[in-house]
């Protein structure tokens, strides 16, 4: 190939890059030809950012994908870490559950095959239910009020059911989507939906435009409850988040974290890494949620192993990883 080189050329620079070309094609030939984003449901904000994501990662890398609609964290964890998906969206608290061998989709079996990449943003724990239903507060909710916890198994199915409790509401427990959820709350079908997803979330905000919503938000007392009992983090919803708030929201939250299969190329995932971490306005973009999609907020992962090419961009880029963080 070097003798079909322009003459102008010099022997070091030709070599140079004859390296890197061979380097390149070497490393994209073990990159899959294509993948999926399992996200959770339409309706939700991971739907929205990870379809989102998986078309901006497909434009950025040359590799074709997509999201998918799937119950949410708990599932998504188990498609990667079976190879299903090469990628996910997840929360911490299921994350925990899923490599201590606790997920309640496969008992006893430690997922070791999945790894961080980026974090994504906090979830909130938020409750919503129509202003004309008179419920203001919590302590509101009637006993046997039909509340909305999300897809089965999803995060917000696995631990408000149980924070409810804890606070002693009476309730019967419906499943769904939050497209259908919304939906059914605007209908009368439901007289509470309890989210735990990305703010702002897109059928509350769909629900502000046809009707007048309360968001009701956690007391004082309520708060210090749920964060003795219960592995969540102090939240506030800012007040322009939605029409219907006129200040900020007491509020709980986990984070959110974008998981790869370990077992991905190392260079592939290096990239997606890459193009995602220094991309924040594109990422924002795609879900206003994204401004906490930044590099600083790696430190919210104590669960997951990085994978090894997320960690690689990282400590090129000056942030600290533990080696016993890193698959």
């Amino acid at each position: 190939m070097r003798k079909h080189m322009p003459k102008t050329f010099t022997l070091l620079a030709s070599s140079a890059l004859l390296v890197a070309a061979s380097s390149a094609q070497a490393d994209r030939s073990e990159w899959p030809d294509n993948f999926t984003v399992g996200t959770a449901s339409q309706g939700g904000t991971f739907f929205v950012y990870g379809s989102g994501w998986a078309n901006f990662i497909a434009e950025e890398v040359g590799v074709s994908g997509g999201g998918e609609v799937t119950g949410g964290p708990t599932q998504n964890l188990a498609l990667v870490h079976t190879g299903d998906m090469a990628f996910g969206l997840t929360t911490m608290g299921p994350a925990s559950d899923a490599v201590n061998g606790e997920s309640p989709l496969a008992p006893g079996m430690k997922m070791d095959n999945v790894c961080a990449m980026f974090p994504m943003y906090e979830t909130p724990f938020s409750i919503a239910a129509l202003s004309s239903s008179g419920i203001e507060s919590i302590a509101d909710i009637p006993p046997g009020a039909r509340i909305g916890f999300g897809p089965a198994a999803s995060t917000s199915d696995t631990y408000f059911p149980a924070i409810l409790e804890t606070l002693g509401v009476d309730f019967e427990r419906r499943n769904g989507g939050w497209s259908d959820l919304g939906g059914q709350l605007q209908d009368g079908l439901l007289d509470v939906v309890a989210f735990a997803a990305g703010i702002p979330i897109p059928a509350v905000s769909q629900l502000e435009v046809q009707t007048d919503v309360n968001i009701i938000e956690f007391t004082e007392e309520e708060l210090a409850t749920v964060l003795e009992n219960y592995p969540v983090a102090e939240f506030m919803i800012p007040a322009n988040t939605y029409t219907t708030l006129e200040e900020d929201a007491r509020a709980v939250s986990m984070w959110n974290f974008a998981i790869a299969g370990c077992d991905l190329p190392e260079d592939f995932i290096y990239e997606v890494t890459k193009a995602t971490m220094e991309n924040n306005d594109r990422m924002r973009s795609i879900h206003r949620s994204a401004e906490t999609t930044i590099p600083e907020n790696i430190v919210h992962n104590t669960v997951l192993p990085f994978h090894p090419g997320a960690a690689r961009w990282y400590k090129e880029n000056g942030y600290e990883i533990a080696d016993d963080m890193i698959n």
